[in-house]
């Protein structure tokens, strides 16, 4: 049930909850104090009209006297009784109430009690007279007296029953206030949660660019708005890498399947000798292996975005590896007339095929965007534990705007991919990527004065 209630009906509940707790501990204190005020004034209107009636007793030996007095003096004072009692013989009556037995037991505390006579509410204290001696019938015999007052006190108790009522309609009336102040409070301070809300229903698919008003809220949420921004511009980059992701794949794709189909349909407009037909199926095979490879690799990124385990984790030396890899390019740099040479050595630990992959891409890469006439060097170097290996070629300039995106899969910085003889797809640096974040390192890329470098940074105890 609770768990239904909206945020700003829960606090406001809450703090009716509180305000009416706290005004009824009020009203309970306020009205306690105001008796306990009244029992006070009592008491001390009692103990004067002992010492009165003390000061009468002292003058006044004679019984009848005495009587005379005290009902001239009861004539004063409305609502209050006396009894005077010495040993088992009443020498003044309490008139028309009974004073309780337990009354005299009392007397030692010095605190009046409060009882009921029909209804009346009386409060009374009950003391002997100190030293009062009074003459028995002219013989000479002296006895102590018992005084036992009582103080009529309905007028206390209709006092407190009106202000009982006040304090209880004045807890109603200020709580339902308190409510709708809390109800008023609650709605007010969450309106940037409202505020945050609507900016959240404005986010679509096609509309990433909305945030949350940070300057508008309180200190309290500022730091949830940060974080919702922070998801938004998360989700707004994958969104768009995303977009262009499913437009490169579709722009790779197009054009093998376009040359397969155009090649087939061609060679089914007429009837042709063998040895062409031989050489269109050689052409589709070849656009076959492209679309074959593609898939792989694809595959390949798909399983390194769940994290990927190393096959097998040996001791691998890298100059070993990079020689092997420019023996296999040197027909390639040949052709282009590109020198390729090693310096350095250095060894990691890790699986052998994926790290000779991850350095072939980088030579491929090199070989394809390096000018004739220049060199393709390989430098390995190792620093502490950490090793690199480093791919420097002199080519064509690196924009700086196609750095944060050169390692995304199928991104190119030739974005109309104007050089249709290269086999590439875009993949190559993004599998040498995740060839190294599963190593536990890094590759990066530096673009100098028309020299590119491509380093794999190898740290001491790789990770898979």
């Amino acid at each position: 049930m609770i768990r239904q209630l909206t945020l700003t009906t829960r606090l406001s509940v809450l703090y009716t909850l509180v305000s009416a707790s706290v005004l009824l501990g009020l009203g309970l204190l306020v009205a306690w104090s105001t008796h306990l005020h009244f029992v006070d004034l009592d008491r001390h209107y009692l103990q004067d009209k002992v010492h009165l009636i003390q000061k009468i007793v002292d003058v006044t030996p004679d019984t009848a006297e005495l009587t005379a007095k005290l009902d001239e003096m009861l004539d004063s004072h409305h609502g209050l009784f006396i009894a005077i009692t010495r040993g088992d013989e009443h020498l003044f009556g309490p008139g028309s109430i009974s004073f309780p037995p337990e009354l005299a037991a009392r007397s030692t505390t010095g605190q009046p009690m409060d009882w009921a006579d029909g209804a009346r509410q009386l409060r009374g204290i009950s003391t002997e007279l100190s030293a009062a001696q009074m003459s028995d019938g002219g013989a000479g015999s002296v006895r102590s007296m018992r005084l036992t007052l009582a103080l009529d006190t309905q007028h206390h108790t209709h006092f407190m029953q009106m202000l009982r009522q006040q304090l209880a309609i004045y807890v109603v009336v200020a709580t339902l206030l308190s409510g709708m102040l809390g109800w008023w409070a609650a709605r007010s301070g969450l309106a940037p949660l409202r505020t945050m809300k609507e900016r959240a229903l404005k986010v679509t698919a096609h509309k990433l660019d909305q945030r949350m008003p940070i300057d508008a809220v309180p200190v309290e949420m500022a730091d949830l708005a940060n974080s919702l921004n922070t998801m938004l511009e998360r989700l707004e980059l994958d969104f768009a890498k995303l977009m262009d992701f499913s437009s490169d794949i579709a722009h790779e794709l197009r054009t093998p399947l376009s040359n397969l189909l155009t090649e087939t349909q061609v060679s089914l407009s007429q009837r042709r000798d063998p040895d062409t037909y031989r050489d269109i199926l050689a052409s589709n095979a070849e656009e076959l292996q492209r679309l074959a490879r593609m898939v792989s690799d694809m595959l390949f990124l798909a399983k390194t975005d769940h994290g990927i385990q190393l096959p097998n984790r040996e001791h691998v030396v890298l100059e070993d590896e990079v020689g092997s890899l420019l023996d296999f390019y040197d027909a390639v740099a040949e052709d282009k007339e590109v020198r390729l040479r090693v310096v350095g050595e250095g060894s990691v630990v890790g699986d052998r095929l994926m790290i000779r992959r991850a350095i072939s891409n980088l030579l491929s890469n090199a070989l394809r965007h390096s000018h004739p006439r220049t060199d393709v060097e390989v430098e390995i170097s190792s620093v502490g534990d950490d090793t690199t290996l480093c791919v420097s070629n002199t080519g064509d300039q690196i924009d700086a705007s196609d750095l944060p995106r050169l390692f995304d899969r199928f991104y190119r910085a030739d974005k109309a991919r104007a050089h249709s003889s290269s086999d590439g797809a875009g993949l190559g640096l993004a599998i040498t990527k995740a060839i190294m974040v599963a190593h536990g390192g890094s590759v990066s890329a530096t673009p100098a004065a028309g020299t590119t470098r491509f380093c794999l940074q190898f740290p001491g105890h790789q990770g898979g």
